[in-house]
């Protein structure tokens, strides 16, 4: 069986079409204006200041677990050597 001449030329449309595509990707944009820059700026203050915000939020509640979670053990703990104790 014959493979039809169409076939023949598949690979060689794929590798000129990749390498076309490849020249569009490499296509520099142009430099951002000065009010763009600005913006982005502003942006990225506004971001970095409310990572900051969530970190300092992220720290209070974890504080409060570990506490609430050292008086529960010291309780829980209390209990248990009072228990140990009677059983002696």
């Amino acid at each position: 069986m014959k493979a039809p001449n169409v076939w023949k030329w598949v690979p060689t449309l794929m590798v000129c079409s990749v390498l076309g595509l490849a020249g569009m990707a490499s296509a520099k944009l142009p430099a951002p204006s000065e009010e763009a820059k600005a913006k982005a700026a502003e942006a990225k203050a506004k971001a970095d200041e409310a990572a900051k915000k969530d970190g300092e939020n992220l720290g209070k509640a974890q504080d409060r677990v570990a506490d609430r979670y050292k008086k529960q053990n010291k309780t829980a703990s209390a209990g248990a050597t009072k228990v140990a104790d009677k059983k002696k």
